[in-house]
């Protein structure tokens, strides 16, 4: 049997982050080789290749998110993003505890400004 492609997510990885994605009807799940979820031209969620999960958060629910569950801030290519947590393998198939998170983060990049569209209206 061959291996699956390096890029592809680990399937149980994705199956978890679908079954959170799917608690909010009002989101939709997004991007093929790096599944994500937005907003308003804002990313609030997202699996890694590496099959980790980034939530985006407000400071305050952040510092506490970070303090309760032992976490720490994502990094993407060697870079920190200061505004993503990055759920602990054992949070992710918590799926009803992990929702209260994904509903903050949604609500969160709702109340930002939305960005502006880069696609073309149709005539």
């Amino acid at each position: 049997m061959p291996k699956p492609a390096s890029s592809a997510v680990p399937l149980d990885k994705l199956e978890l982050y679908e079954k959170l994605v799917a608690t909010n009807p009002s989101v939709e799940r997004k991007g093929a080789t790096v599944p994500y979820t937005s907003l308003n031209g804002h990313m609030f969620s997202y699996l890694s290749k590496e099959g980790r999960l980034a939530l985006r958060l407000p400071a305050e629910e952040r510092e506490a998110f970070l303090k309760k569950y032992h976490a720490r801030l994502c990094q993407a290519y060697g870079i920190v993003q200061p505004e993503y947590v990055e759920v602990p393998d054992s949070l992710l198939s918590e799926t009803r505890e992990l929702k209260k998170y994904f509903d903050c983060s949604y609500r969160y990049v709702g109340s930002l400004k939305p960005k502006p569209t880069t696609k073309k209206k149709k005539a």
